[in-house]
């Protein structure tokens, strides 16, 4: 699955559209297509993200010892 398609996954069930992303990170819609269509996000950015649309967003490596790193 790509980036965009998990963002835009997550939008649609909170409701809201790429527009109100944008706004919501200060972003033109311009600069939100433009890091949709590369899919280049650093962990601080899906974060950002994951609080403009009401959700938390986990980055983590699970190894099937248990062990996390985040």
């Amino acid at each position: 699955m790509t980036a965009r398609q998990i963002i835009e996954m997550a939008l649609g069930y909170a409701q809201l559209t790429k527009a109100d992303l944008a706004s919501r990170l200060g972003w033109s819609p311009q600069l939100l297509n433009k890091r949709l269509n590369t899919g280049k996000f650093t962990v601080e950015e899906w974060d950002q993200i994951g609080k403009a649309i009401g959700a938390e967003c986990l980055v983590v490596f699970r190894f099937p010892d248990g062990k996390e790193v985040s």
